[in-house]
């Protein structure tokens, strides 16, 4: 029987099968050779939330440089700041402005939190989005020595007097986080808001306007450190450490500052575990502001090459020894994205927060905003 015969006495499910087989085999080696040559002789414009010279903008343009090296197509690649409140004006603007071809992509500090916590719907939903790749941080709190009765040590924040907080805008995550702790610990304090970035609250702190603030650990180990903590006019207090749900986690990016966790700072000064609503609020908001304090983002409908072609690229940073050894020099770490198949699912299960939660924080905005 002449071989050809031979197929044709394949069961018909057998057949089914090795066509659809094959096709998902030619769909996949076309959508890889498409990513790979999506981005040729185009550009990619990297928006970042916040202005220029602050911690978000720092890590951003850090970012865009070096994963530039590894898109398929070797397009150009420029940054681009949109600030304003609290980096929700770049953040909107990516849902329901920015081209959708894939050639705007955004490096976006704090709004999954904000987004998160909103309890009037947008015009875009921030689920929809197309997430790229996410980054977990931290963030590290400082104050000024001269602060009275004069803090020498980071326990000395419990009887401080006369403490002026700083913020970028009253629903902004730093905000939030800031007056959180400053509460938990039962402190009085006055609350000042609406720096266009950390690069202006750090100024108002060196000019005395305020005396407590937060900013992000590589801002803080090369500007925070150098222009006031080794002149001895600032402390490092303590950072938010990682929470899964069930336990702390100490963030390689604090390694070698000796600085306590949150918790472990409010136990040395209070004698025990925070506890109550507050501090459940506190624990959500570390998943939110830790886990994907900064993600990389398209607008909704964004080209799926054009998804796959950037995961792929922000993959490669992982084994990029140029990016490990200017990290280190830069920021004394080395950053981790995490960039993957299950990317969007994980992020959007994260912003999907209840109800309750919200009504809570807008109530916690209010306050602090002077609303009623």
């Amino acid at each position: 029987m002449p071989s050809h015969h031979s197929t044709r006495s394949l069961p018909l499910a057998a057949t089914v099968a090795c066509t659809l087989i094959g096709g998902a085999l030619l769909a996949s080696t076309t959508d890889t050779a498409h990513a790979q040559d999506f981005y040729a002789g185009k550009r990619i414009i990297v928006l970042i939330n916040y202005a220029a010279g602050g911690p978000a903008d720092i890590e951003g343009r850090f970012f865009a440089r070096h994963i530039a090296r590894h898109i398929p197509g070797q397009p150009t690649v420029v940054v681009q700041n949109m600030d304003g409140a609290g980096g929700m004006v770049g953040a909107t603007y990516m849902g329901e402005v920015a081209p959708k071809d894939g050639t705007m992509m955004a490096m976006l500090t704090a709004s999954a939190w904000q987004f998160a916590t909103e309890t009037t719907p947008r015009r875009v939903d921030f689920k929809s989005y197309a997430f790229v790749a996410y980054q977990p941080s931290t963030t590290v709190y400082f104050m000024r020595t001269d602060t009275a009765p004069g803090i020498k040590k980071p326990a000395d924040l419990g009887k401080a007097t006369g403490l002026v907080a700083g913020g970028l805008s009253a629903d902004s995550a730093k905000d939030i986080m800031i007056r959180m702790t400053l509460d938990m610990l039962g402190l009085k304090y006055k609350y000042v808001t609406g720096y266009r970035g950390s690069n202006a609250a750090r100024l108002a702190m060196q000019q005395k306007e305020i005396n407590f603030y937060s900013e992000s650990p590589p801002s803080y180990r090369t500007v925070v450190k150098q222009s006031l903590v080794d002149k001895g006019d600032a402390i490092g207090l303590f950072y938010d450490p990682g929470w899964d749900g069930q336990k702390f986690s100490r963030s390689s990016q604090v390694d070698g500052l000796p600085i306590k966790s949150f918790p472990e700072l409010y136990q040395e000064i209070k004698g025990e575990m925070p506890k109550g609503p507050l501090w459940e609020t506190y624990l959500t908001a570390l998943q939110l502001t830790g886990e994907v304090f900064r993600v990389a983002v398209m607008p909704p409908g964004a080209p799926q090459a054009a998804v796959d072609a950037m995961q792929k690229a922000v993959r490669a940073l992982a084994t990029d020894k140029e990016f490990a050894q200017e990290a280190m020099k830069a920021f004394s770490y080395v950053p981790e994205y995490r960039a993957g198949p299950d990317t969007a699912a994980k992020v959007r299960k994260m912003v999907d927060t209840k109800p309750e939660l919200r009504q809570t924080v807008r109530a916690y905005v209010k306050a602090g905003a002077g609303i009623k």
